[in-house]
């Protein structure tokens, strides 16, 4: 018993009028995953011609058992003298394996049926994690005075977005979830998979927020491609994959930080912005007091203003001053009051610089 595909002549000719029944099933949209259509009797005859429509997949039962499947759009013809035909496509495989070969002693069986399963990608799935959760943001890095190591912040999150799914094993979703009922809709399985869903995403926020890939909390809605390829290098989906089903595309629409992760943030860049501006001055002030401490002529100004600076900034840099004022007093005794100036022969009273003519003395 088998499909044999119909000449594209026939379907238009008059043999279309000599078919015993014509089945066929109007699309089945986004919602409905699976949709049984017999004849009134219940009994598919004959040289009866069976419409396979794209995006379909056709298979056809009798009594529980599978007879032939199609997952090939056009029309065929019902023989139940011939041997399954299996004009597949993507899923032959499945299909002979899911297929029992069998007679009934010669007598018509009854309760024959064609069921057919969405094969399009279902769009537009929805998931939002309903719980904030724990990301390590290494684009906020926190160093480890002790160790010298660095660690992620740890925020959390809750984020939103789509998914796509579709039936990738017609057999398995037959026998685990659809069964043989007269509509299957995708909203009695989208719950379900919704929540297995935001499981694996979690699974995938902790592989995003390792010390491997380190992705920025605030880029995740940008890592599309990289979340799909973790969940299935990972199976992270494999709860929905054991039901015939796979998860073709998932989207991160918005991710939204909690009050206190926002407020660590905020912390964290005040926080950075003042070392970043105490490290910039103290370094200035150092080199300026140094630079002064080389000039005797300039030191005694120099030193007043980094001091009178240094009070303006409430003691932040007064290790800079006394460092670099001890270097200062250690440059200036190095000269001994007494000496002549080589150039204008005036005595000199302590300093580098002669304080008649300037000629350098050391």
């Amino acid at each position: 018993m088998g499909l044999i595909k119909a000449a594209v002549s026939a379907v238009g000719s008059t043999l279309h009028d000599q078919w015993k029944e014509y089945i066929r099933c109007e699309d089945l949209g986004q919602d409905i995953l699976m949709k049984r259509v017999s004849t009134p009797n219940g009994v598919i005859s004959k040289d009866s011609a069976i419409q396979v429509a794209p995006g379909q997949i056709a298979i056809i039962f009798q009594n529980g058992q599978i007879l032939d499947a199609t997952a090939e759009e056009g029309m065929y013809t019902f023989d139940q003298s011939t041997s399954p035909s299996f004009f597949a496509g993507q899923f032959g495989e499945v299909f002979k394996e899911m297929w029992t070969r069998f007679t009934y002693n010669g007598g018509t069986s009854k309760e024959q049926a064609v069921f057919y399963l969405n094969a399009k990608e279902i769009m537009d799935n929805k998931f939002g994690t309903p719980a904030p959760v724990p990301y390590q943001d290494w684009s906020h890095p926190i160093p480890n005075q002790m160790t010298g190591e660095v660690s992620p912040l740890r925020v959390d999150v809750k984020c939103f977005g789509k998914y796509t799914f579709r039936i990738s094993d017609p057999a398995v979703f037959m026998s685990r979830i659809a069964g043989v009922a007269e509509v299957y809709r995708k909203d009695e399985i989208c719950e379900q998979m919704r929540s297995e869903v935001v499981g694996s995403f979690q699974n995938v926020l902790n592989a995003l927020g390792n010390s491997e890939n380190k992705v920025p909390v605030l880029e995740l809605p940008s890592s599309t491609e990289k979340i799909k390829n973790l969940m299935d290098q990972n199976v992270f989906d494999q709860q929905i994959r054991d039901r015939g089903l796979n998860i073709v595309g998932f989207v991160v629409e918005s991710v939204t930080l909690d009050e206190e992760s926002n407020k660590k943030i905020d912390n964290y860049e005040l926080s950075s912005n003042a070392q970043m501006q105490q490290g910039t001055l103290t370094g200035a002030y150092a080199n300026a007091v140094v630079d002064a401490a080389n000039n005797a002529n300039g030191a005694m100004n120099g030193f007043m203003g980094v001091g009178m600076m240094n009070m303006a900034s409430g003691g932040v840099f007064g290790g800079a001053v006394n460092n670099a004022s001890t270097q200062a007093q250690q440059s200036q005794t190095q000269n001994v009051a007494g000496e002549f100036c080589p150039n204008c022969g005036t005595k000199s009273v302590g300093g580098n610089f002669c304080t008649n003519c300037g000629t350098k003395l050391k």
